[in-house]
């Protein structure tokens, strides 16, 4: 894969049904970190809160993180990720890829368990913790 060369920052998103985690890039791509987790309100408010996350941050690169299932096939929740994925192609002017994302909410809640967070603690901070896992996964490949 080639790296991106701009100075511009990476956002992963790691949608669901009601919240969806939010991870960003330093400037250099080296470090993925939790960024925001956004309420689910509807694709028009996700449209524009990326609108505004995208501007101020500097953003050139929107990664989705796709849910695929275990044997790499699809699941009612990859086909409802994929539709919005493509959506979210069509409304934004970003570069915009899909990312496989089995596993990140598993590695996301082992990482929070490791920080010393409780389970009740982890559980508001585990979605931009699993955007982050999804984000550094993509950082390995570049």
């Amino acid at each position: 894969m080639e790296p991106l060369k701009s100075e511009g920052r990476i956002l992963a998103l790691d949608y669901g049904e009601k919240r969806i985690g939010l991870a960003l890039s330093d400037p250099l791509k080296i470090f993925a970190k939790p960024y925001r987790v956004l309420a689910n309100l509807g694709f028009d408010s996700l449209v524009a809160e990326l609108k505004d996350i995208i501007a101020q941050q500097r953003v050139d690169l929107l990664l989705v993180g796709i849910p695929f299932a275990i044997d790499g096939g699809n699941t009612p929740k990859t086909d409802e990720t994929l539709a919005i994925f493509e959506q979210l192609k069509t409304a934004l002017d970003v570069k915009i890829i899909g990312w496989d994302e089995r596993y990140s909410s598993d590695e996301a809640h082992k990482e929070l368990k490791k920080m010393g967070y409780s389970w009740q603690e982890a559980r508001n901070l585990v979605d931009a913790m699993a955007a982050a896992m999804i984000l550094k996964s993509y950082l390995e490949t570049i």
